[in-house]
């Protein structure tokens, strides 16, 4: 198999080519819409001006919300690899067996087809199949009669494989198959297909990998660019806008799942609008450059789907892994290893929750909500949502319903007419997107895990926190108490009884 040199076939194409329109594409509505869905890393939704950002812009993903319908109570996971997980199974994280994550690390060096075919023989025994009627979300697609591509970090646990991915039901792949490496952002190899695809002249050893904590020695690393040639996020826009056009006259499903905002933070510059502010140390200016990046590519995606007149048959939707995570500790800002705040006191995912405001977070990633990644609380869970459909989803609108990441697939099952012979864990949100209804049925509960113990959310918005070492349960209702500040159970002992029932098979 021939090995492929990327540098002599990488073209950046964010400069669109009005001369790749077809007639065929312009004249012709597909029997279905696409689906463009991108998936961002890390991403508090404070730091989306559409949430009240303001140091960092993001008019792009903005214009999502004002075109599209947004959901105020949408929940990922606790981390990243149960959030894509469970988004691709259409189950929630609190299930034991459904799937097994395999451990990172394993193919970081499989820059060759003789070691990454040994890493695979041993991975590809191991992984949990699930039966062939229960269905992932690139099959539903592919039920449909769809092309379907993902572009960026594996879409499942620590290690894929090129089998696995296949499996899943992928006809187009190119980025990490390690989750180790996925948080690198010069890489000496990528994934495209069933091929290596080489970047020599991206010999930096640690492929862009930096610290968190800043400090002079680790600003010179990250600004030493010597090895530092091709950056991973351009790559992966040149193959996302390549797959739109290639399949422009045929319905796809589109999966990008980005690395932006995770960190340790790289970027090739600097973004001019934070680049001479004085309130930010320099590592917050260049992570705040990931997020502008991040919404500058969300821009460029859109804009190619409108020159390829694709835009009004195409439903984008954007959301996030899990809640805010800060990659930026500078001073006493910011302190991690463990999270502290600015006097040096421990936060902990009971009774003292990591908040924006007690870390100095110039960003307030987490919007004021308590908790962040890894945790049960909402600003650990809780995540942007917003489906953009032009003239068939209602633009401008948000809704109060309570969603999950797993309820992706029963929705685009239900929009393609496939039928789905094994119950998910998900509902379709189909009727809220498309037929004007306020809210689904009325005891609809979302389940998010973590390590102190599981959650659920009521569609009434009560939530019911489980912490397993102490053995203890605590109600909030999340309108009236947006920080999770006040514990019910006194008061609503009926209400924490149906909902300890409902966490009882997670426990």
């Amino acid at each position: 198999m021939k090995e492929l040199n990327a540098n002599n076939t990488f073209v950046l194409t964010a400069s669109l080519c009005v001369a790749t329109l077809s007639a065929k594409a312009e004249n012709k509505a597909c029997e279905n819409p696409n689906v463009v869905f991108i998936y961002a890393d890390d991403l508090g939704r404070g730091l989306l001006s559409h949430y009240g950002q303001n140091i960092i812009s993001t008019p792009n993903i903005d214009r999502l919300f004002k075109q599209g319908t947004a959901f105020e109570y949408a929940y990922g996971c606790m981390y990243s690899a149960p959030a894509r997980a469970s988004m691709l199974t259409g189950y929630n994280d609190c299930r034991q067996g459904k799937w097994n994550i395999s451990n990172g690390g394993m193919l970081k060096n499989a820059n060759n087809y003789d070691a990454l075919e040994i890493v695979e023989k041993q991975l590809n025994p191991t992984y949990i199949e699930l039966p062939t009627d229960d269905l992932l979300l690139p099959q539903v697609f592919k039920k449909a009669g769809y092309t379907t591509g993902q572009v960026g970090k594996l879409d499942w646990g620590f290690t894929a494989t090129r089998q696995q991915i296949r499996k899943h039901g992928w006809d187009y792949y190119c980025g990490y198959l390690d989750h180790q490496r996925a948080h690198v952002f010069y890489p000496s190899f990528l994934f495209e297909n069933d091929s290596i695809l080489h970047f020599p002249k991206n010999t930096d050893p640690t492929e862009g990998r930096g610290f968190e904590l800043e400090s002079p020695e680790n600003y010179k690393k990250r600004w030493n660019m010597k090895g530092k040639e091709t950056y991973s996020q351009d790559i992966f826009l040149d193959r996302i806008l390549s797959f739109i056009r290639k399949n422009q006259d045929h319905p796809f499903f589109l999966y990008h799942s980005t690395q932006l905002p995770h960190g340790p933070v790289a970027i090739p510059k600097v973004h001019p609008s934070v680049k001479n502010r004085t309130d930010l140390s320099e590592i917050e200016k260049e992570y705040a450059s990931m997020v502008l990046m991040l919404d500058e590519h969300v821009g460029i995606i859109i804009e190619e789907l409108e020159k390829l007149k694709l835009i009004e048959n195409t439903i984008v939707v954007f959301s996030v892994d899990n809640g805010h995570e800060t990659y930026y500790t500078t001073d006493n800002r910011c302190r991690k290893s463990p999270n502290r705040d600015m006097q040096g006191k421990r936060f902990d995912a009971w009774e003292y929750p990591y908040r924006s405001e007690l870390t100095g977070d110039p960003f307030n990633g987490n919007d004021g909500l308590s908790g962040k990644k890894w945790m049960n609380w909402e600003g650990s869970v809780r995540v942007p949502l917003v489906f953009c459909w032009k003239n068939r989803i209602p633009a401008g609108h948000t809704s109060e319903q309570v969603v999950a990441n797993y309820d992706l697939i029963p929705t685009f099952a239900d929009l393609l007419g496939v039928n789905l012979t094994t119950p998910k864990d998900g509902v379709s949100i189909l009727p809220i997107l498309t037929g004007g209804k306020k809210e689904l049925r009325k005891e609809r509960m979302v389940f998010v895990n973590s390590p102190e113990g599981p959650a659920v959310i009521s569609s009434e918005h009560w939530k019911l926190r489980y912490n397993k070492q102490r053995n203890e349960y605590r109600l909030h209702y999340l309108p009236e108490d947006y920080c999770e500040e006040n514990i019910l159970n006194d008061k609503y002992p009926k209400i924490v009884e149906k909902l300890k029932k409902e966490l009882e098979p997670y426990i």
